[in-house]
């Protein structure tokens, strides 16, 4: 296999329990034998959305490596991540950068937006002295569209949430990471911000290389940033595939809810209920994490979904996880007007600005 093809991050069935985790021993199963690949070369952006509780940060903290699997592996070029020496595990964290979503908590009030970059420049012995020191800074302001003069020598709380989000993705640029794992990181920024946050995402892809995994439950913020989606549910992924076909022709029931629970642009069309009726365990059932976790919203539930899990298998153009498809063509819906189109070329982003 050429370097090019050798995954820079993997996870190979991840499954990670909180609580009691003797085999058996119940507590909280949060992922579920997850899997996913981020390849160096093309760079790669992968969107991992779900509603609350699926299990999209618990997939981020491990490939972070600040929380340990259950079972499965975490690799990094290769290697385990829990298993890394201190100089490979130096060169991980270097490659292998964290924005994480409360642009409030992730500051020292203590100590003015400076030392941000100033610990990262020593850390990593990236300048030579204060004069280069200052001239990376200022660069790496500049590229995620901040004014030194507006952010240096200000603390945390000066800043509005947006300004230090893009303050964390310049102290990544400082590093040049392989990969960016953006754990719900527009969440908590206005609309407008949004888009100029996402767009440094993606000049860092067209520009420098970056790969992203960016996680978030706002569909339109994943259809926007293009390259690949992975939907998870109750800890398990359901589909899986190109953006745009997957927002266009989703396959898994969970997906088309997802879809159907977005408002229509129209204000007079009332946000309903999806219709998506509670299904009753037949008689006698044994209700284990071994069946389908979404047969009690499934309009489409058969026996088999009760009885046992369901694989991933080939849906067209996507990866699904659902007993139709060794059955029958499962039903699609039309993808609702989406409120952010389809990933600007960066000529089109430039002129918008």
């Amino acid at each position: 296999m050429s370097a090019s093809l050798v995954p820079i991050l993997e996870m190979r069935d991840v499954t990670k329990r909180f609580g009691n985790t003797t085999p058996g021993g119940g507590g909280v199963i949060a992922t579920d034998q997850v899997s996913l690949t981020v390849t160096q070369s093309p760079p790669r952006i992968l969107s991992i959305v779900g509603e609350s509780g699926s299990g999209k940060t618990t997939v981020a903290r491990a490939l972070l490596g600040l929380n340990p699997p259950t079972s499965g592996q975490v690799f990094y070029r290769g290697a385990d991540v829990y298993r890394l020496r201190s100089a490979e595990m130096t060169t991980y964290r270097k490659e292998v950068q964290a924005i994480f979503q409360d642009p409030y908590g992730i500051y020292n009030p203590f100590y003015r937006i400076d030392r941000v970059f100033t610990m990262t420049l020593n850390k990593f012995r990236l300048a030579s002295g204060k004069q280069e020191r200052t001239e990376l800074i200022e660069e790496a302001l500049r590229a995620v569209s901040l004014r030194p003069t507006d952010v240096l020598g200000r603390y945390p709380h000066e800043l509005s949430g947006g300004e230090r989000q893009r303050v964390m993705l310049a102290r990544a640029y400082l590093l040049r990471p392989k990969v960016i794992v953006a754990d719900e990181p527009i969440s908590m920024l206005d609309v407008a911000v949004r888009a100029i946050f996402m767009n440094i995402l993606l000049d860092f892809k067209e520009r420098y290389g970056m790969s992203t995994v960016f996680i978030t439950h706002d569909l339109s913020a994943a259809y926007y940033l293009g390259g690949n989606i992975m939907v998870m549910a109750s800890g398990r992924v359901v589909e899986e595939g190109a953006a745009e076909t997957v927002m266009r022709e989703p396959k898994h029931p969970y997906t088309q809810l997802l879809l159907k629970s977005i408002p229509s642009p129209d204000p007079d069309k009332r946000w309903s209920e999806t219709g998506f009726a509670s299904n009753p365990a037949p008689p006698g059932t044994q209700m284990s994490r071994n069946r389908c976790l979404f047969a009690e919203r499934c309009p489409h539930v058969m026996p088999v979904c009760w009885a046992e899990r369901p694989p991933m298998c080939a849906a067209g153009e996507q990866r699904v996880g659902c007993h139709l498809y060794h059955t029958a063509a499962v039903p699609t819906v039309a993808a609702p007007m989406i409120a952010v189109t389809a990933p600007l070329s960066e000529a089109s982003r430039t002129a918008a600005g």
